[in-house]
């Protein structure tokens, strides 16, 4: 008989991806929103993901979940298009989709894959991403069973006892028919560092700007929706981000959540500035 001891594994660390269903440009040029700098590649046709460093899970404490869920919201809201957060930590992993001033939806595992979440909210997360209602809601139907193969059906080789990360993984094979690809080496269930080491080594990856900071990309490329264009549609988005800003803090700050107060705060100045921006143009 052995004498030796077994080492328990250490704690998976958290992380998160967030799936924008644009091209890497408009991206580029609201991710500022986030105050935080990230790798920006693309994520399949029409889709490109960021690659959080993670500042408020890994220094300031706030959980995972309820960073990525801010973060999406933010991004959906000043911007014409959804956001998909996909997060996990050492207890859970799920995902968060964003989309406008829609109520967010999301799903969540626990680690050994056990479902907690609702079943209804897997099937809108199915139509507001425009996947099939009948052959790919099946599949997603199959991650929400507590059966050990759930999540076969769903992803090749998810087989039995699919933990919360392995859901991840299956659900992105269901989102490879909503044109999602994710770049080798962003697989969800990785700490954020070699998450970020492996973006930082892809072909093409770029930067987003610090908050504050005018990215360095050609104006006539950015929707006319953006701030420093100033026309009548940023003007009227400006708005919509101050009041949708405004509300996300009242209910960040009724809920002591540090990521959906920190959302709402960069909704509203980013509301202000160009609003601000929009009337120097018309000066």
């Amino acid at each position: 008989m052995s004498t030796e001891e077994s080492v328990p594994a250490p704690a998976p660390a958290p992380g998160a991806l967030l799936l924008c269903r644009a091209e890497p440009d408009p991206v580029a040029a609201v991710a500022p929103l986030l105050g935080e700098r990230m790798p920006l590649v693309g994520a399949g046709e029409g889709w490109s993901a960021l690659v959080p460093r993670g500042g408020p899970w890994r220094d300031g404490g706030e959980p995972v979940d309820r960073v990525a869920a801010g973060w999406a919201a933010a991004l959906a809201v000043g911007a014409p298009w959804p956001v998909l957060a996909l997060w996990w930590d050492a207890d859970r992993a799920g995902y968060t989709l964003a989309s406008g001033f829609r109520r967010p939806v999301g799903y969540v595992w626990l680690a050994d894959g056990t479902p907690a979440g609702e079943d209804e909210a897997m099937r809108t997360f199915a139509a507001r991403i425009g996947l099939d209602p009948v052959l790919d809601v099946q599949s997603l139907d199959r991650l929400t069973r507590p059966d050990p193969d759930a999540g076969q059906g769903a992803a090749a080789g998810a087989g039995a006892g699919v933990d919360a990360r392995a859901r991840l993984r299956g659900l992105l094979a269901v989102l490879t028919r909503a044109g999602i690809t994710l770049p080798a080496g962003l697989a969800p269930g990785e700490d954020a560092d070699r998450l970020g080491r492996a973006a930082r080594a892809l072909p093409g990856v770029r930067w987003t700007e610090a908050a504050g900071r005018r990215p360095t990309v050609d104006e006539s490329r950015l929707a006319p929706w953006m701030p420093w264009v100033g026309g009548p549609g940023a003007r009227a988005l400006a708005l919509a981000q101050t009041a949708a800003g405004l509300t996300l803090t009242a209910w960040g700050l009724r809920r002591h959540s540090g990521g959906w107060t920190t959302a709402g705060a960069l909704l509203i100045a980013h509301g202000a500035l160009g609003t601000a921006y929009g009337l120097t143009k018309r000066a």
